[in-house]
């Protein structure tokens, strides 16, 4: 039987002795399952992992799809010379020769709200689990399916295309991969969106960098902390100070999480779990000017015919969400009366690169915002252009870099044969709890407990069965090469075979 190292039970120790009682926990139940119990379903024998990985894929993951905005950035990337290496755009894909395996952790998904509901340890083990799916060899071909397939490729590195999941599980991923004794690379967002908010200024500039992520991500301070790390790394000077906004609801409505987002609704529910007049997600009224929200076509849900004598008010759409919760950072930097000014917005989740558009528009507003008197209220604290920083594209040069220093890039690969999957609730699981829609209810995604090993997901290639229309003419208009991927995937990889014609992208 595969014992863990010395070296995994001593980080293990450290870590469990540095938390405080409410924190305390460690991923030993899962890991032990991984390595150790040749009977479970999580089991990897590493000791039959292929030696020669350069052929192998590269895997991506995040909490749902959001991460594909990492991946397109990735598979669009070109800053480089394929013939020699050397840097310098060619007009050739840098990864064209590389293939991706895609999970989108759907079924579990937001993974932001775990630590708000004292459940970081459950979310450390999906975290283990999305990278157990990466190199292991099994997948469901459908959700009714009763046996697993065992037909796909390990991963030759990870990225994990997710701040929440970097920010509380990358660490964890790394010495994981160090007790199995394989040297596996792990990258992670969080580095790559503070190397491009830094190099964004001068040495010695002074400037506020505002952090927009999930309120996981801001609760774990990842940002923070990395941006006081690469400040003195990277020699500046300057007073930069940071600010930090939980952006509860954005990622969701993008994946449609119905606690967030429910399409076609006229008035207020009582499943409802974002910003509102009571709560610690608190809609001002006497900022409704401010927020701009648009009421239309439900998108604002009320009680009322005029806002102004809403006593319930909800949001149901996600530009106003980016309306929130911007509105409520610039309230956080005005009030905090300092005389530093908003420089750039660190997208500190992979989703909100679908709202740039909506986050530009809102910002360009706040600045041109006027009180009654005349008074521009936020210009003296923002930049007119604020600059929005996505941690994608750092996040390939990293991958880039890595293959080159460590000779893996695939001799003969094809990017066209990259492969997609999603989660989705495991039916075949009695102890499941499910809403009329088919998803976790949110008192069962957030009230189970760690160390309790089963199947909770079942792992399945996306389809028009898993991802909605909406969401997937999103994906066509604003990530189409890697929509062309997904098509292919399903029209072409024999894993999707089975997917009736209606059923693919």
């Amino acid at each position: 039987m595969k014992k863990l190292t010395h070296f995994y039970w001593i980080g293990i120790w450290l870590f469990v002795s540095c938390q405080t009682p409410e924190t305390q926990d460690s991923t030993t139940s899962i890991l032990e399952d991984i390595l150790e119990n040749k009977d479970s379903f999580y089991y990897l024998d590493f000791e039959q992992y292929p030696k020669e990985k350069k052929a192998l894929p590269i895997g991506v993951f995040d909490s749902g799809t959001g991460g594909l905005t990492v991946l397109k950035a990735i598979v669009n990337f070109d800053e480089n010379n394929n013939d020699d290496r050397s840097e310098g755009a060619d007009n050739l894909l840098d990864f064209k020769q590389e293939s991706f395996v895609y999970l989108g952790d759907q079924a579990n998904m937001p993974y932001g709200n775990y630590s708000k509901e004292n459940k970081v340890d459950l979310l450390k083990e999906h975290i283990i689990k999305d990278a157990q799916f990466l190199l292991s060899n099994k997948y469901y071909a459908s959700n009714k399916d009763q046996s697993y397939k065992q037909d796909k490729q390990p991963v030759k590195a990870i990225v994990v295309a997710c701040n929440t999941a970097t920010a509380y599980g990358k660490d964890y991923i790394e010495g994981f991969l160090a007790s199995a004794n394989t040297d596996i690379k792990v990258i992670g967002v969080i580095d790559a969106g503070v190397k491009g908010a830094l190099e964004s200024m001068e040495k010695d500039e002074d400037g506020i960098i505002g952090i927009l992520a999930t309120a996981g991500t801001v609760a774990s301070k990842g940002y923070s902390r990395t941006i006081e790390v690469f400040k003195k790394k990277m020699g500046y000077t300057g007073q930069i100070e940071t600010f930090q906004q939980g952006g509860v609801g954005i990622a969701e409505a993008v994946d449609e999480d119905t606690d967030y987002f429910i399409k076609g609704l006229s008035k207020p529910r009582s499943t409802y779990k974002g910003p509102a007049l009571a709560g610690d997600l608190l809609i001002d009224k006497t900022l409704l000017d401010i927020y701009n929200f648009d009421f239309d076509q439900g998108k604002m849900l009320c009680d009322a015919t005029n806002p102004d004598d809403c006593s319930i008010m909800q949001i149901n759409d996600s530009e106003n969400y980016v309306r929130f919760h911007l509105v409520t950072l610039m309230e956080q930097i005005r009030k905090s009366n300092t005389d530093n000014v908003l420089k750039s917005i660190i997208l500190g989740c992979t989703h909100y690169p679908y709202l740039t558009k909506e986050i530009d528009k809102v910002l360009g507003e706040l600045y041109n915002y006027q009180t009654a008197d005349g008074v521009y209220l936020y210009r003296k604290n923002m930049k007119e252009n604020v600059l929005l920083i996505d941690p994608a594209v750092n996040t390939a040069r990293e991958l880039y870099a890595h293959l080159k220093r460590s000779n893996s890039f695939s001799p003969d690969g094809d990017i066209n044969k990259s492969e997609f999957y999603i989660s989705v609730p495991n039916n075949g699981n009695s102890l499941i709890k499910t809403d009329q829609n088919g998803n976790f209810t949110y008192d069962y995604k957030y009230g189970r407990e760690a160390h309790q090993i089963q199947e909770y997901v079942k792992v399945v290639p996306f389809s028009r069965k898993n991802i909605s229309s909406d969401i997937l003419n999103r994906f066509q208009k604003q990530i189409p090469y890697v929509f062309e991927l997904m098509q292919k995937f399903n029209a072409e990889n024999t894993k999707t075979s089975d997917l009736p014609i209606e059923s693919r992208i």
